[in-house]
């Protein structure tokens, strides 16, 4: 058992309830800051949602981002995989007219061919078959994503190995397989910002709101690893972990 009274108060993070996809209890105080992209996936999606009469967003989590996004299209669909987010989802969206659809298989999305002539997707899987197969000629497919890389010194400062399942997941592999199905690009980035936690209860909360990370993770496992980070964060005043983000706008041609 580690000694360490102000490390025995952050660790009770673990207590902390997360719901939807709602990061606010750890960046409104200023506890977890994330760097700068060229890019803003809201600002990109806003014009292209003036111009859809159909569109879908995938993995809307507790629909926290797609209720800042109105006036809506005519048509407006939102799926989400993880059920205890759907709820929240559908009482924050439905009443706004969005139809929320609970899933389990990005490969047998329940969608009429051509349904679609705009999806945006933030974070979440895909199946270029199904996207192809939903969205109508010259329709839109936005998505911003982390890379199979993504924030790793977690995982080699807690002496976790990466998923090796996501390690193939960067700009160059998805624009390949959105191109070999029919797709044509119109843009595209990747960049790679720091995010940077202030103290360990942060990277705590973190770890709980996304266990693919570190799946086996619990505080009786990685104490001891935990500590040797909350004493990096002691002496430097933070720990920085590098992220993995892209975004691609493509055209179904």
């Amino acid at each position: 058992m580690i000694k360490d009274e102000l490390f025995s108060t952050y660790i009770q993070e673990k207590n902390q309830t997360f719901s939807g996809w709602d990061f606010s209890y750890l960046s409104e105080t200023g506890r977890v800051q994330n760097g700068i992209l060229s890019w803003s996936y809201g600002s990109i999606v806003l014009p292209l949602i003036k111009e859809a009469q159909a569109m879908l967003d995938m993995g809307t989590g507790g629909g926290e981002f797609l209720s800042m996004l109105t006036p809506y299209p005519p048509t407006i669909c939102a799926t989400e995989s993880y059920p205890p987010n759907v709820p929240i989802a559908k009482k924050r969206l439905e009443p706004l007219g969005v139809k929320i659809v609970q899933i389990d298989d990005d490969n047998e999305l329940p969608f009429e061919d051509n349904s679609f002539d705009l999806i945006i997707n933030r974070h979440e899987s895909y199946s270029p078959i199904e996207l192809k197969r939903i969205l109508t000629n010259q329709g839109i497919f936005l998505t911003q994503q982390v890379g199979g890389t993504d924030c790793s010194q977690i995982n080699e400062q807690l002496g976790a190995p990466l998923n090796e399942e996501f390690n193939h997941w960067n700009l160059r592999y998805a624009v390949n397989e959105l191109e070999d199905h029919g797709f044509k690009i119109i843009d595209h980035r990747e960049e790679f910002p720091m995010q940077r936690f202030y103290d360990i209860g942060a990277l705590i909360y973190y770890l709980k709101a996304i266990p693919w990370q570190v799946p086996d993770f619990t505080i009786e496992k990685y104490q001891d690893r935990l500590y040797q980070i909350h004493k990096i964060i002691q002496s430097k005043g933070y720990f920085d972990v590098q992220q993995s983000r892209f975004i691609i706008k493509a055209v179904l041609e």
